[in-house]
């Protein structure tokens, strides 16, 4: 069913998206400037159409990101990553969670 999804309808929906938001999400919280290549679903849509085309479930992502962090956080539930401290920025994480 996914691949069905992906048609030419979401082809133009995903390009007008780019356009609209060209950067990285990821990387401009940051400070870094990346062009964003993916529409990535910030909640998993798992066939769902309502949360397949609903536009505030969408972001923008370069490819690596798409295929590293957050492929990651969708199978473990993890953030990967540091602050500019080295502390993890999970909030999860156990180092986040001392007294």
């Amino acid at each position: 069913m996914a691949k069905s999804l992906y048609s030419y309808k979401w082809q133009q929906a995903r390009a007008a998206y780019l356009t609209e938001y060209p950067l990285c999400v990821h990387h401009e919280a940051k400070g870094d400037i990346v062009v964003a290549t993916v529409v990535d679903h910030k909640i998993p849509h798992r066939g769902d159409l309502v949360l397949f085309w609903k536009r505030s479930n969408w972001q923008s992502l370069c490819k690596l990101c798409h295929d590293s962090w957050k492929q990651r956080l969708e199978k473990t539930g993890n953030v990967v990553g540091c602050d500019t401290k080295g502390i993890p920025i999970d909030p999860n994480h156990h180092w986040n969670h001392t007294k």
